[in-house]
């Protein structure tokens, strides 16, 4: 945990909030916390400061907050990614939210299980989990927007095109004959596909709407490796 992340409901007075849950504990027995340490804090959607050690039991911690800075500026990129197998979807959307990105559709695809949508990691409580935990890890105060869109047809046909607008379109395609750029300027697209990749006809809908598609690596990767590689590539 390199941020502890607050809530407006943390506050007992205008600069001094409580803590009982896990980032009592994690301050605890992880930082090994004593009055009058100072720690890096958070508000969730606001700034980023410090908070100093005023009291701490086995219940709770008591902080003096001062918040000071803004959190680091968000990525110029929007990821449409195919939804992941269950195990895999917690780490992508850590990743994601680490690196920064702020718009993140989870879009449906042939090859993926229509199990998936009913599992349990996409409950809105699992979601904003895992985000927190993508923020904690980088050091940010700003959850991205999760948008999750179940029909591919619809959803590339009538909203995608919008979306993707006055930006660079990737689509990230194993047997693409052109390779993946680097470092793009100003705002990006990037989709990427379920384990074995979109099928051909969803690749096509893709390019028909300004979606490029390039190849990346020798190697298959996972999704998760893949998502941190294309876009470390990318930005």
């Amino acid at each position: 945990m390199n941020l502890i992340l607050l809530t407006d409901n943390d506050f007992i007075s205008a600069s001094q909030v409580r803590l009982n849950d896990r980032r009592a504990e994690h301050i605890r027995t992880v930082h090994r916390a004593d009055a009058g340490e100072v720690l890096l804090v958070g508000l969730i959607g606001g700034k980023i400061g410090y908070g100093t050690v005023e009291e701490i039991n086995e219940t709770s911690v008591s902080l003096a907050v001062t918040l000071e800075r803004e959190p680091p500026k968000p990525l110029d990129l929007k990821l449409f990614l195919a939804l992941p197998r269950p195990k895999y979807l917690a780490r992508c959307l850590q990743t994601a939210t680490s690196l920064g990105v702020k718009q993140i559709y989870l879009m449906n695809s042939y090859r993926v299980e229509k199990m998936y949508w009913s599992c349990a990691q996409l409950a809105p409580a699992e979601i904003n989990r895992a985000c927190l935990l993508g923020l904690e890890q980088a050091r940010d105060t700003v959850l991205p927007t999760v948008h999750m869109k179940r029909l591919f047809k619809p959803f590339v046909e009538d909203e995608l095109p919008a979306l993707i607008a006055g930006t660079t379109a990737v689509l990230a395609h194993p047997s693409a004959p052109t390779p993946c750029p680097f470092s793009l300027q100003g705002e990006t697209s990037l989709a990427i596909g379920p384990e074995g990749g979109f099928i051909d006809y969803e690749v096509q809908k893709l390019k028909e709407i300004g979606f490029q598609a390039v190849h990346t690596f020798e190697r298959i990767l996972k999704v998760e490796t893949a998502l941190a590689s294309l876009i470390g590539r990318l930005k």
